[in-house]
């Protein structure tokens, strides 16, 4: 994973004539130039520290460095906690499923989709069941039904050697 690193530029390594200031109690201070920004940081013995440099002007704002930096992460942490992989799990049926077995697989991918999880879906066949490619699209057809309420099919069902596969969305 490549993490890329955020330069932000404090103090003197702020080169532009003017610039928006945000004073140290969050009060818009409006454009002023740079060395009356400057001046404003050094009373209040803080820093001062570029916080949009892509505005125009860009915006500072008088802070302590460290502070500002701790706020930072706690809010990149907030964000990654709050962000959250949908994953996919699966689910394998059998051509001569009995009926409540059938029901507890499809409660169990319900649960799967109300925890935002995507759902395949395999319908494995052994031996002799190959011959009989209709029972096991009718239980994959009964499958799509019985899960519509909580997920959309996001690929098609499809025989991929012995395996009808299907994966199924949560909405």
């Amino acid at each position: 994973m490549i993490k890329i690193k955020k330069f932000i530029r404090i103090n003197e390594k702020i080169r532009e004539p003017e610039v928006r200031l945000i004073g140290p109690d969050g009060s818009q201070l409006g454009v002023v130039p740079i060395q009356k920004a400057q001046e404003i940081a050094n009373q209040h013995e803080l820093d001062l520290v570029e916080v949009a440099p892509t505005a125009s002007p860009p915006v500072c704002r008088v802070i302590d460095f460290s502070k500002f930096k701790y706020d930072q992460g706690k809010k990149e942490r907030e964000a990654k906690k709050h962000q959250r992989q949908g994953r996919l799990k699966e689910i394998r049926l059998k051509p001569n499923i009995d009926d409540h077995d059938y029901q507890t697989k499809v409660k169990q991918a319900i649960g799967f989709l109300k925890k935002k999880d995507k759902v395949k879906v395999g319908l494995f066949f052994r031996g002799r069941q190959m011959e009989h490619l209709d029972l096991g699209k009718k239980i994959v057809d009964k499958f799509i039904i019985d899960t519509q309420m909580d997920g959309q099919v996001e690929k098609e069902p499809a025989l991929e050697g012995r395996v009808i596969s299907l994966v199924i969305a949560p909405k």
